[in-house]
């Protein structure tokens, strides 16, 4: 069945979660000024089950299920991600960089069910590959080797929490994240401890201004409650071939919050970059929904 056009004030929902998501890179890096990576994630994860865990009923999925997604969006994908933030890369590119967890998706479960890839993907795959390719080429100051490796270790965490979730058959997603929030701060806590220290956590608490702090709540209140349940919202309302496509936009956030806000650079080798990734991440999400389109008409 063809996807109906969403209304007007669906799509602009779409638009702010999808707004919330790309300037968030650049919420997190004004957050790092004072507080250390490891310790600004477990405070985001802190926020995020507390207090809601005495007010959200627990999903019904495994106990095990909930860890696993926790520990790997967690301690995977925002830890390394934070750290990555902290001096090793851009914000903007690191929009962009970690939208290859689509990719690293689509082969883990190819991986796990046995299935072909079939030639759009590798299309797209070889698509996304040049453009960190391209990356790579011009790592600098701003962008070392480190953080871009940062940056796609977190991807393929993203993309193992993934599908965690999906074999979990959670459907409400909020409850889900906040539940498995309680898996997710602890490691990182004592993450920060063992490898940053308490001075450093104690600096950075002492030192934290109200720009700190709103950076913090803006992982909760925005990034989070926000985020999953207006998201959830929509899906609940509309096939997932209308509402997914949006997060196209989020690396086209990211870059242009990064620009307007902290000055980052926008060279052509950046824009060629985004568009081979992007062209990469719209040929695997978009092609065969056109093909099923193609062949009803």
């Amino acid at each position: 069945m063809e996807t109906a056009a969403l209304p007007l004030r669906h799509l602009l929902l779409a638009l702010a979660v999808v707004a919330v998501w790309g300037t968030n890179f650049v919420v997190i890096r004004i957050g790092l000024d004072h507080l250390p990576p490891l310790l600004f994630a477990a405070l985001r994860f802190l926020f995020a089950c507390l207090p809601g865990v005495f007010f959200v009923r627990r999903p019904r999925v495994p106990f095990v299920s909930m860890a696993a997604y926790g520990l790997l969006i967690g301690a995977g994908q925002f830890g390394l991600l934070f750290i990555a933030l902290r001096s090793q890369i851009a914000p903007g590119l690191a929009s962009l960089v970690i939208q290859v967890q689509v990719f690293f998706t689509i082969g883990l479960a190819v991986w796990l069910s046995g299935e072909r890839v079939r030639s759009f993907q590798w299309g797209a795959l070889a698509l996304g590959a040049t453009g960190l390719l391209v990356i790579a080429a011009h790592t600098d100051a701003a962008t070392t080797p480190l953080g871009l490796g940062l940056v796609v270790l977190a991807a393929l965490s993203w993309a193992g929490g993934n599908i965690v979730a999906k074999r979990s058959g959670v459907t409400d997603m909020l409850p889900f994240v906040i539940w498995a929030s309680l898996f997710s701060a602890p490691p990182l806590f004592l993450a920060s401890f063992a490898l940053e220290g308490w001075d450093a956590i104690r600096a950075g608490i002492l030192y934290a201004d109200a720009t700190t702090w709103a950076a913090v709540a803006w992982q909760t209140v925005g990034n989070t409650l926000f985020g999953y349940t207006a998201w959830g919202f929509l899906l609940s309302r509309h096939p997932a071939a209308s509402i997914t496509p949006t997060a196209l936009l989020v690396p086209v956030f990211g870059m242009a919050a990064s620009f307007i806000w902290l000055g980052e650079p926008l060279p052509l080798w950046k824009l060629g970059a985004a568009a081979l990734v992007m062209s990469g991440l719209a040929l695997g999400l978009l092609y065969p929904r056109w093909r099923v389109r193609a062949g009803r008409i």
